[in-house]
């Protein structure tokens, strides 16, 4: 279709179900320079409204018949005189009914059919009025009076007067309603090649130009190295094809209207792809501001009331079926969103082209992050079997196993606990042994440095990335004020021009001084949270002391015998329910705090956000473990005069052979408790349970929702996906993550190792997710991964410390290494044990805390250790 030649008149009547079609077009430049100069269009000293001669058709409605009461006298124009002939019935996906203008954004909205009745005899009227009114920026106060917010027409008007907006703004509308999908609307909307044209050039996006020139390598050497290397690589390497040879790179340049002769625009259809024209029309309907009700700005505040339901882009087509069009979404499942394929390379090229850079960003850092793992868990490997070889001729060990020494120990607890052997400690002193060895000092150093060669090694494959995606030269985005600062501002000014008129055209923004309520919520918050995160770790480790006492109470051999090990293990558990549960509350605290303190762009909302919920969920992941690695078993007292929590609960002791090895099964428990089932299975298992209830609500099998599914249209097929949330979740994830692997790898050597095998499951997972399960994301541009990179960096530092605090207080390699070369008669550790243990008389007990039975396997009692 010819957008800039005339048309001739006239209408098709549509199907029922997808409504009918009323096409306008401007027939010449004076009536639609009328309609420029009425139309209030959003602008700013770098943007300018589309010139009158390139503006595109404008798509007025397409109803229901029955809904609309468009008949054949009461059809729905503008001030335009002629309309356009569509064809009754389109067979392209994706597209309008004409069949050739694409979909490239998709508004959902809910139908009322109540609202459509009551208004049906006057629908014409009204729309030519708020037609009117719209583009004068002007409503009677009759009108007004319909905008009551808690009124279902309301809603009814808020649109109407919003896709007005949209039409000015040169966008092509067109209407669903009563389709396959009962009480829903869709709101098709199509950017013209002008419009495109027009954002581009204010968005700054950089486009290729006709200019290319020939990458060309260092010398033959090379060459010929990376040759090899693609060959070895080519197993692995997905089969995606590229247009462009490796060697071959267009100049790009900011897209500018002026020049559009030097870009390469072969095709204009292709030249935007769905990606960018899905981003533009992005960023004009964020900007659209409804002047018919106060403080109604962008989409984003008209889904927040309720006004639309959703707002999203078409994915490119159908993934499985014989009969599917090859597009990009189906390349990225049959070469990327395969469990399969775990083994082979990310396409990260397509990637970025059909999600954007954030988003290839994304899979680009956790690719360099996995494979990083691949050493650091084959020298983790080595270190734990290093422990399993040498186990059985470690000294402290065989001496704490060797029942000849006949040495007893004092009880744990007050009265109800008995004597105990040193020697019913040998398989917690073996354990450790497994995990604090020579080795394990060595892997921490090794750990220290992975991390340095980790970030710098990222810092080369991002300017890798930068300079293929042409993203070296962006600036950091300008991004426009949220609708939710406009709105705060808004209601400053107000109040600043009814104390004073002076100031009703001055400049208005919110101060410290205007934030300061929400910043002492949050600090307060904040306080709280971290410290409900510490009472938590206290009932847990009352919890540990109360069950210790009740265990030993126990007349059963078989409970007392297993006492540490029940302890311990429940403990762990209990602490990653806990963990589980508290993580998603945080979440939504840190989101809550930070809409209050209403930050300016787009860019400091999600920089802000992120803080709190790292910082948050960083104190509840990582406070139960800095207790075991630092705390615990060091404010016990002594014999005599042990420390008490409660009435007469001691504080919990350490094993013999140290916390090292309650600190392990902490670690081991939280990171697989974690990643297997708040990450992953929540992650496969949400998704099912949802498409399991829509089949129970609309009384359908599995059979009969694959066949109704297969009748829908790609706009239909894409509002039963699940709305995209970001990427927020998905880093937040591997930074947890990442902290495991270094704070407390002294302690858990097999980390990495658990870290890599999730990580390989991780990404098939989640690109499954952006493939088949998520909505299409808006593309956003980026050269960075942002403020993760800073927290990453702060990790790397803080684990050197961590990791030589672990070695220092928490391993006994220090004490063992000065007794070896200071207090050892012949420079081994023979005599390490009883040189640590202290040595105490029973009749110093204080009243009511020594042990009920002073006999203790047929003897007396008199010195137990400690």
């Amino acid at each position: 279709m010819d957008t800039e030649g005339d048309a001739n008149s006239g209408r098709e009547s549509g199907d029922a179900q997808s409504g009918e079609t009323c096409l306008v077009q401007s027939s010449t430049e004076e009536q639609l320079s009328e309609l420029e100069e009425e139309a209030e269009m959003w602008r700013n000293d770098a943007y300018d409204s589309v010139p009158v001669k390139d503006q595109g058709v404008r798509v007025r409605e397409s109803k229901s018949a029955r809904d609309t009461g468009c008949a054949e006298d009461d059809s729905i124009m503008m001030k335009s005189q002629s309309t356009i002939k569509v064809p009754e019935q389109s067979n392209q996906d994706g597209y309008f009914e004409d069949g050739q203008r694409r979909i490239d954004y998709i508004l959902t909205y809910p139908i009322d059919k109540v609202e459509h009745t009551r208004h049906h005899s006057s629908s014409t009227f009204r729309s030519m009025k708020d037609c009117c009114s719209c583009c004068t920026g002007k409503r009677d106060k009759a009108d007004t009076t319909l905008h009551d917010p808690e009124s279902a027409s309301n809603a009814h008007h808020l649109r109407e007067e919003f896709e007005h907006k949209l039409m000015d703004m040169g966008l092509d509308l067109e209407r669903e309603e009563d389709a396959k999908i009962p009480d829903v609307g869709f709101l098709k909307i199509h950017a013209p090649w002008q419009i495109l044209c027009r954002e581009a050039e204010f968005m700054k996006l950089k486009m290729p130009t006709k200019k290319k020139y020939e990458v060309s390598q260092a010398g033959s050497h090379i060459r010929a190295i990376n040759k090899f290397i693609q060959r070895l690589s080519a197993p692995l390497t997905p089969k995606v094809e590229e247009k462009t040879p490796h060697n071959e790179k267009h100049i790009c340049y900011p897209f500018s209207r002026e020049k559009q002769h030097l870009f390469d625009i072969s095709d204009r259809d292709s030249f935007f792809d769905s990606k960018i024209r899905a981003s533009i029309v992005c960023e004009i309907i964020k900007r659209i501001k409804c002047i018919g009700v106060k403080d109604i700005m962008g989409i984003n505040t008209l889904i927040a009331q309720g006004v639309y339901t959703s707002a999203y882009p078409l994915h490119d087509g159908d993934i499985d079926g014989v009969e599917a069009e090859q597009n990009d979404r189906k390349v990225l499942y049959e070469q990327w969103a395969r469990y399969s394929l775990f083994y082979m390379y990310q396409p990260i090229g397509l990637i970025r082209k059909y999600f954007g850079e954030k988003i290839g960003l994304y899979f680009a850092w956790l690719g360099v992050y996995t494979q990083m793992l691949i050493p650091a868990a084959v020298i983790g490997v080595i270190v734990f079997l290093y422990g399993c070889i040498t186990v059985d001729s470690n000294i402290p060990s065989m001496e704490i196993c060797d029942s000849r020494n006949n040495i007893t120990m004092c009880p744990l607890c007050d009265r109800v606990c008995n004597y105990w052997k040193l020697s019913e400690a040998c398989g917690t002193a073996r354990a450790s042994h497994l995990f604090d060895n020579m080795a394990t000092v060595f892997f921490s150093i090794f750990m220290a440095l992975w991390s340095t060669m980790f970030m710098e090694h990222w810092k080369r494959r991002q300017m890798r990335l930068d300079y293929i995606w042409d993203m070296t030269g962006m600036d950091d985005e300008q991004s426009q004020p949220r609708p939710e600062y406009e709105f705060k501002v808004n209601q400053k000014r107000q109040k600043k021009e009814m104390q004073c008129e002076s100031l009703k055209h001055g400049h208005h923004k919110l101060t410290c001084k205007d934030r300061m309520p929400a910043y002492m919520t949050i600090l307060i918050m904040m306080l709280f949270l971290i410290s409900l995160t510490f009472v938590i770790v206290f009932g847990v480790i009352v919890y540990r002391i109360s069950i210790t006492t009740a265990l030993h109470m126990s007349a059963s051999s078989s409970f007392r015998s297993n006492i540490r090990a029940t302890v311990k293990t429940t403990a762990a558990v209990i602490n990653l329910i806990i963990i589980i549960i508290m993580d998603e509350i945080y979440g939504m605290v840190a989101r809550w705090l930070t809409a209050l303190e209403v930050p300016k762009t787009d860019a400091s909302f999600e920089e802000r956000l992120i803080f709190k919920a790292f910082v948050l969920k960083f104190a509840n992941a990582f406070t139960p473990i800095v207790y075991l690695a630092f705390f615990r078993g060091r404010l016990i007292g002594r014999p005599g005069n042990y420390y008490y929590v409660i009435g007469n609960y001691r504080m919990e002791e350490c094993a013999h052979a140290g916390c090292l090895m309650e600190l392990c099964i902490q670690l081991c428990i939280t990171m697989l408790g974690k990643q297997l089932i708040q990450n992953n299975l929540f992650e496969i298992g949400v998704p099912k349970l949802k498409k399991l209830f829509r089949r129970c609500k609309t009384k359908r099998d599995s059979k009969q929702e694959e066949e109704f599914l297969k009748t829908l249209a790609r706009h239909e097929k894409d509002h039963f996906l699940t709305p995209y949330v970001g990427l927020n979740p998905e880093y937040m994830e591997m930074m947890i993550q990442f902290g495991m692997v270094t704070l407390f790898v002294a302690s858990f050597p097999l980390a990495p190792l658990f870290a890599l095998l999730n990580n390989v499951f991780e990404i098939r997972l989640d690109a499954k997710k952006f493939v088949s399960e998520y909505r299409r994301p808006i593309a956003a541009r980026a050269k960075d991964i942002g403020i993760w990179y800073n927290l990453l960096r702060g990790l790397s530092k803080v684990a050197v410390i961590v990791n030589a605090f672990v070695i220092s207080f928490t391993s006994d390699f220090i004490p063992r290494l000065v007794y070896q070369y200071v207090y050892s008669p012949d420079g081994t550790l023979h005599g390490f044990i009883n040189h640590s243990l202290s040595y105490f008389n029973v009749t110093d007990f204080q009243q009511n805390t020594g042990p009920e039975k002073s006999v203790f396997l047929g003897q007396n009692v008199e010195i137990c250790s400690s």
